[in-house]
């Protein structure tokens, strides 16, 4: 007999209507601010490279990437990657997205404590999210069909692991607002965009940053889940 998992529901299901919702507002505000072009005439690099400069950050490299919202920072390689969308673009959206990607770079510059924080926690969590579906799955399927303890403490070291890659999530909400709130903090005191240029790059900003909220509530809740039916079949 085929058995439904009904925690999906309870847990899961909320989630993914929150991530879809939060993914279609940041297309929907992508598109509609990258077909208005700031009156500076200035492309995302450019945006990047004023951000740096009024932060007095130097030694950082900007590239382009291929793809489109692939934007990033690489603090390995102290690299800001604006993706073809933004790189050369003169658009309110391009502009937001590369000032957010140099506010990353300025928070490595300025030792940004959360920030450091999500460094360290890196290692952990990959070797957590990659190792600890293994070990749960493992020990789902053994520790209550036996009474060798060793399952139960497989399922339970697969959860702990996990919840690394929580942790990480969680962390990283801090330094993504942070990024944002340093870009729009620059185009706000030195009049780089008038005043509805700005409203439209904080608009992208926020809806990108509500991805990362949902993506931290989906960690915390798969969390939740995988504690309720360990609990759940132990009783």
């Amino acid at each position: 007999m085929f058995y439904f998992d009904y925690t999906y529901i309870y847990f899961m299901l909320p989630c993914v209507i929150i991530t879809l919702i939060c993914q279609i507002r940041v297309k929907s505000a992508f598109s509609k601010y990258s077909k208005i072009p700031n009156s500076r005439q200035m492309t995302g690099a450019q945006a990047a490279e004023y951000v740096l400069r009024q932060n007095n950050v130097t030694g950082v490299r900007i590239e382009r990437v291929a793809g489109n919202l692939t934007d990033h920072y690489d603090p390995r390689t102290n690299v800001i990657r604006l993706s073809e969308s933004v790189y050369g673009a003169t658009t309110v959206a391009a502009v937001g997205v590369a000032a957010h990607e140099a506010g990353h770079a300025v928070q490595t510059a300025q030792n940004y404590v959360p920030n450091k924080l999500r460094g360290a926690i890196l290692p952990a969590a990959k070797l957590g999210s990659g190792l600890s579906w293994i070990l749960i799955a493992i020990g789902f399927l053994f520790a209550y069909r036996t009474t060798n303890q060793i399952f139960t403490y497989i399922l339970y070291g697969g959860i702990i692991l996990f919840s690394l890659s929580v942790l990480f999530t969680v962390v990283t909400l801090p330094v993504e607002f942070n990024a944002s709130r340093r870009a729009l903090k620059c185009f706000r005191e030195t009049n780089l965009l008038p005043e509805e240029e700005y409203k439209g790059a904080k608009s992208v900003l926020s809806a990108a940053a509500m991805t990362y909220v949902a993506a931290a509530l989906t960690a915390i809740m798969q969390l939740l889940r995988l504690l309720f039916i360990a609990g759940r079949r132990r009783n």
